[in-house]
This record gives structure tokens, C-alpha cells and sequence, in this order.
């Protein structure tokens, strides 16, 4: 799940990798984001907020997982309300108006072409 908090922390859950099968809470009301990106990104912290809504703080880590027989840098938001979403990385937006829609997995590919 995304969380916010007001204090500095040093959680790192990057430092290894994440084999695990991932859970997504999706239904009715709710859908996912999953974010592909390069392995430059493996620990950076990504905020994501409604669109046009205020920053509210929630964030999450670019993790490695395993996918099949190759290791993909990822970030996954679930639980996200039906709507359009922003997401940052300090001040710059990095992407706007990204849909999300209920009982679905919308998925962004920000892997470099190569």
C-alpha cells in the first residue's frame, strides 16, 4: 500500500531483491498503477497524487522483482481510487493525468528504448 508520513525516515526496502508474488488490492472502486523502469531508478522514492488534487506525501520505492527469468524495476500503487493521477519525483511531474480505472491494472514502461 502507499503511505505518507511527515518525518524523515530511512526505510530502504531496495536493498534486496523482491521475488514475492505481489497483491494488488483492486475492485469495485479501486484499480492499479505499475511502473516499468530502468535499473537507474532501483531505490528512487515516486510520489503519486490525484490529479489536480494536493500533494498528499504518498509515495513508493522502485523495487527489483523478479519477473520470470529477468529482474524488473518496478513501482506498483494499488488501491487507488477510479481517476487520473500525477507522479513526481521531488518538484518535477513526471507524469500527468495517468488513468486508473476500478478492478484494473493500468501499466506505464518508463524503461529507456534500446
Amino acid at each position: 500500500m502507499t503511505h505518507t508520513h511527515d518525518h524523515t525516515h530511512t526505510h530502504d526496502y531496495s536493498k534486496r531483491s523482491h521475488p514475492e508474488y505481489v497483491v494488488l488490492d483492486i475492485g469495485d472502486r479501486y484499480g492499479a498503477l505499475i511502473v516499468e523502469t530502468d535499473p537507474g531508478m532501483h531505490g528512487i522514492e515516486i510520489e503519486i497524487s490525484a490529479a489536480g488534487a494536493a500533494r498528499d506525501g504518498r509515495h513508493k520505492q522502485v523495487l527489483e522483482r523478479s519477473v520470470g527469468d529477468r529482474s524488473a524495476y518496478t513501482l506498483v500503487f494499488d488501491g487507488l481510487a477510479e481517476g487520473s493521477y500525477s507522479l513526481w519525483l521531488g518538484d518535477d511531474s513526471l507524469a500527468t493525468d495517468v488513468p486508473v480505472s476500478a478492478a484494473e491494472v493500468t501499466e506505464l514502461d518508463w524503461r529507456s528504448a534500446t
